[in-house]
């Protein structure tokens, strides 16, 4: 009735496990622009797992059985190495394949042009083309400062940027990078230490007849800063 012819057989264990529970490390219902909607699921890895597609096999079933809805799943490889994990399985009665994105395939300015700090942070994990590390992280790190808006979000996100530094052993690096600019974080972020250099800047501009780019000079400032202060006190300011 099987159509098969057996050679041999073997009794197997008939308690299959297959009552477990899964958790994702991201699950959302997403409509997209062309108005199709389908349950996204994304699991970041830092092991190069050889069994990852099974999980991933495993976790499709379970959520087309629960939601009914298509399911696309990405695997974010956060390693430091190009990954080997299989991302298809090719069985006679059952093909599957999942996405897998590696960070090390990642243009690192892709994540510098963000405005959230918390994802200007991710650059460090990826591809920095070529590029001298002290020089990048010097980026990453100014980067962070422009897009913080105290000091307590640019310390969170330095401590965060500090522990994905050990992903790729350039920890010695951001030490380098800051202790070359951390006395320039805390001016930078000190709203008096701002306030008193207009207040230096008003008052040179107000009763001496020294350029812009002599006050500049006197005051530790760019050129910009000092014509920003100027546009202020003659009522041309944007």
């Amino acid at each position: 009735m099987l159509g098969i012819e057996t050679a041999s057989t073997e009794e197997l264990p008939d308690d299959v496990q297959h009552t477990k529970e899964r958790k994702p490390d991201v699950l959302k219902r997403v409509t997209d622009v062309r108005s199709n909607t389908f349950v996204l699921q994304i699991e970041f890895q830092l092991a190069d797992e050889p069994q990852m597609v099974y999980r991933m096999a495993e976790y499709y079933v379970m959520l087309s059985r629960k939601y009914g809805l298509p399911i696309e799943q990405f695997v974010i490889f956060l390693g430091s190495t190009k990954p080997t994990m299989p991302v298809r399985l090719m069985h006679r009665r059952m093909q599957f394949e999942f996405s897998l994105i590696s960070f090390t395939d990642l243009d690192y300015q892709l994540f510098l042009r963000s405005e959230r700090p918390e994802e200007v942070v991710l650059a460090v994990l990826t591809d920095f083309r070529g590029n001298d590390a002290v020089e990048v992280l010097t980026q990453i790190v100014q980067r962070i400062n422009e897009t913080t808006e105290s000091d307590l979000s640019l310390k969170r996100h330095i401590n965060q940027l500090r522990i994905l530094t050990q992903l790729r052993n350039l920890e010695l690096n951001l030490t380098t990078v800051m202790d070359s600019i951390a006395s320039f974080f805390k001016e930078e972020k000190d709203f008096l230490y701002i306030r008193g250099q207009e207040l230096i800047i008003n008052n040179l501009l107000m009763n001496t007849d020294f350029s812009a780019e002599k006050i500049a000079d006197l005051t530790g400032v760019s050129v910009d800063f000092v014509r920003t202060v100027q546009r202020k006190l003659t009522g041309k300011a944007d």
